[in-house]
């Protein structure tokens, strides 16, 4: 099915709080995040707090791109910007399940492993909000990103917290490295994407 054009832009640090409900939105079904807050009233007090600390680094390097409307994001990392991780630790200490706490930040600790170690750029979080889904936002904010690791050749590496979302990341070039499981905790899929020559497969890439 064919969608019409989206604009995708960086976002700034004023609109910060405006994508992070984007991404609140887009996670109120993802496994790995309602694992952490399984209570909606809890998702939606730790979800943005959780999303500043985990992918803030993104808007202070541009790198927060977002949807015109503001219903799709995509929180990226270059090469060299990290998570805030104690303060991530800290959030989920505060917040999350307190049944689910070990696993949870054993997981966190398990995706930190599987990070390539020459430099990437890193996905933390991308996401639609419900609204907004089926509609190519998705596609069209993966798109963006790798065109830019392409013209860098730069490696992309991400974890997909959600299985219906790994087709999208195939598409665009990744490649499933590996299993995240611990205890009861979801199921988390790391995923690396090597560079392309630029022009190549954009066909391909596009849905």
């Amino acid at each position: 099915m064919t969608h019409p054009p989206t604009e995708i832009r960086s976002a700034t640090p004023a609109e910060m709080s405006h994508v992070v409900s984007a991404i609140v939105a887009a996670f109120l079904t993802d496994p790995l995040a309602r694992f952490a807050w399984p209570s909606p009233h809890d998702h939606l007090r730790a979800m943005p707090l959780a999303t500043r600390e985990f992918a803030g680094g993104s808007f202070e390097h541009g790198t927060a791109y977002v949807s015109a409307d503001f219903c799709g994001a995509a929180l990226w990392l270059r090469p060299g910007v990290h998570p805030n991780g104690e303060a991530l630790e800290r959030v989920f200490r505060e917040t999350a399940k307190r049944d689910h706490l070990d696993d949870l930040l054993a997981t966190f600790e398990k995706m930190g492993e599987w990070h390539p170690e020459e430099p990437h750029w890193y996905l933390p979080l991308v996401g639609v909000e419900p609204n907004a889904q089926g509609k190519g936002l998705g596609a069209a904010l993966m798109r963006h990103a790798v065109l830019r690791c392409d013209q860098e050749r730069a490696l992309a590496y991400l974890e997909s917290s959600n299985p219906r979302n790994i087709s999208l990341y195939l598409r665009h070039g990744f490649e499933v490295i590996g299993e995240i499981r611990v205890g009861s905790g979801p199921l988390v899929t790391p995923m690396l994407r090597r560079p392309r020559r630029v022009g190549a497969d954009e066909g391909a890439a596009k849905l």
